[in-house]
């Protein structure tokens, strides 16, 4: 299938080109929108994309006066202004930048700095205690400290801003002038999982670069838009599609936190936001919960056929019938860029329905992310869409279902792993990039991915299961906030295992449904559930046998489950 161009854009060798192009076409749009709290006062700052590009040169030239030319500055903090400053500021400067996870646990991230060489570190104040403890301990190569606000014995963001402007005010323009090397190493980015498997992506800015370029002839985003900065910004899909949407002209608001996205949706009026199917998919369940108690649910599923009708003949009437749904998500949601992880179908079609444009995405820390998507053009429910423009994808050793490893080559494939050969030689070879996904191409040129190659489990008599799929079936029982499928070995034999599942029930809806129910009673009712799931599965997927908790599965930060972690814990009990 060929690969189509929808919109116009513009392609750049590197980000700083990038953001002074947009500084250039939007200069007095609104770049960010800041909340301050002090006490029970809340007011709100504007910054321009010209006033954020000078906030930049500003901390820029005092970086440079701090001798930071050509080394490493490390980001641990919440999303908020003052970490996009940083990472941008070390981009345009190029200067190496390192955003770190803040959810690490104190000698995990003291590893990450260690291991990425970070010469700085820029923190926020809420980390202050765990930072505190690796000054003191001295076993990084760290020679500076740096609080986002103002904090006692720290250099802070708001007076370095403050000195950066003298600097420039006496003409002093090295850090603006700085040439930026499109093609080496500028970013180390760790990938989720513990401190001894993460690995350190090294990523340069034309990777970054050519990714934005390929989503921005496919996907429709106006400078107009709201975006609410909601994935962490040290994961590659928060921080790449954070210069998205500066490329494109949009406002950014930030999230209190993830008890607040309901109201924060309200009150930015956002319209855009890139999620993780555990995000989208809790705002679909509550939707569909609303519906529900309202009594609605007939009503809703009759409007949702007159509309998709109508649709056909290119009359959109789903803003107006679905309102007071579309109201509970603050009246102006648009668009949903939804990647990370497979998205559950039923929820992908539900939410179009309603009326948002709700596409998945799919790539990697290594590939910068993006390797496919969908768009408003080429969507297939249940796929990951079609390759971007400039990527190409193949598939090795396919089975008879003609499902093989998905290899990808193009200039958004990362440098390598930082300071770990064997593991580049193992993913990169001849230039491909060897995903570890199992997926397939359908006759129309969509990709779906099936799961990963190391989760899948093999069966005594050969037949192969990808648990990912039984997991998404499951996941649909109201009473199920999450699960994980495994093979439980039968009399210790790990060649002779039967399916098995660990479903993490919803205390929710038990309060509401169930009130009086032992753990015993929710297990027997998930249980018939998963048996008429059976039903409609070959005989080889049944699953056999079922554990229920309500406690949450292990994750990393990015909410990906650690099976190994999982399994090796369900086996241990």
């Amino acid at each position: 299938m060929g690969r189509e161009r929808y919109f116009e854009a513009t392609e750049f060798e590197n980000i700083k080109e990038l953001i002074y192009h947009s500084v250039e076409v939007f200069a007095d749009n609104i770049a960010f929108i800041i909340k301050h709290k002090q006490g029970n006062e809340i007011t709100y700052e504007n910054k321009t994309y010209k006033e954020f590009l000078q906030d930049i040169n500003s901390l820029g030239s005092k970086f440079y006066e701090l001798g930071l030319k050509n080394k490493r500055v490390a980001i641990v903090g919440r999303n908020r202004y003052e970490w996009v400053l940083t990472h941008l500021t070390n981009l345009l400067g190029g200067i190496i930048s390192a955003p770190l996870d803040k959810e690490l646990q104190i000698d995990e991230l003291e590893s990450c700095l260690e291991r990425s060489k970070a010469d700085v570190v820029v923190f926020d104040e809420k980390y202050i205690d765990m930072i505190t403890q690796i000054k003191e301990r001295n076993k990084t190569y760290l020679s500076e400290y740096i609080c986002m606000t103002k904090q006692e014995g720290y250099l802070a963001i708001p007076e370095l801003l403050e000195q950066g402007k003298k600097i420039l005010e006496e003409g002093n323009t090295e850090y603006q002038n700085a040439e930026i090397d499109s093609y080496k190493m500028n970013i180390i980015l760790f990938t989720s999982g513990t401190t001894s498997k993460s690995k350190a992506v090294m990523l340069s800015q034309n990777n970054l670069a050519s990714n934005i370029y390929a989503m921005l002839l496919v996907e429709e985003l106006l400078p107009t838009d709201v975006n609410l900065a909601f994935l962490p910004l040290h994961h590659i899909f928060g921080s790449t599609g954070m210069i998205v949407m500066l490329s494109a002209g949009i406002k950014t608001a930030f999230p209190d936190g993830l008890r607040y996205i309901a109201q924060n949706l309200k009150e930015y009026k956002v319209s855009v936001f890139f999620g993780v199917p555990l995000l989208v998919e809790a705002i679909y369940k509550k939707i569909e919960q609303g519906i529900e108690k309202q009594g609605k649910t007939k009503l809703v599923n009759f409007a949702k056929k007159i509309s998709n009708f109508l649709l056909k003949f290119h009359i959109d009437i789903r803003k107006k019938i679905f309102k007071s749904i579309l109201d509970e998500l603050g009246g102006n949601m648009r668009f949903i860029i939804s990647g990370g992880a497979p998205l559950d179908k039923r929820v992908a079609q539900g939410i179009n329905e309603l009326g948002i444009y709700l596409i998945q995405g799919y790539g990697l820390t290594e590939t910068s992310p993006v390797i496919a998507s969908e768009n408003y053009k080429k969507q297939k429910y249940g796929s990951i869409g079609i390759p971007m423009e400039n990527i190409e994808v193949d598939l090795v050793d396919k089975n008879e279902e003609g499902i093989g490893e998905l290899r990808v080559k193009g200039p958004n494939i990362m440098l390598g792993y930082y300071e770990n050969e064997e593991e580049t030689n193992r993913v990169l070879k001849d230039g491909w990039f060897y995903t570890g996904d199992l997926a397939y191409i359908d006759k129309e040129g969509y990709l779906f991915i099936t799961g990963r190659k190391k989760d899948v489990i093999v069966l005594k008599n050969g037949k192969k299961v990808f648990p990912e799929e039984l997991e998404t079936l499951i996941n649909r029982i109201d009473l199920v906030q999450e699960s994980i499928v495994y093979g439980m070995p039968i009399n210790n034999n790990k060649n002779d295992v039967k399916l098995s599942v660990k479903a993490v029930y919803d205390k929710e809806v038990v309060k509401e449904k169930y009130p009086n129910s032992t753990e015993e009673e929710i297990k027997q009712i998930i249980w018939e559930e998963i048996k008429k799931i059976n039903k409609t599965l070959p005989p080889y997927k049944y699953m056999k046998n079922l554990i229920v908790t309500d406690k949450e599965l292990i994750k990393t930060t990015t909410k990906k489950v650690k099976r190994n972690e999982e399994i090796k814990q369900i086996m241990a009990s």
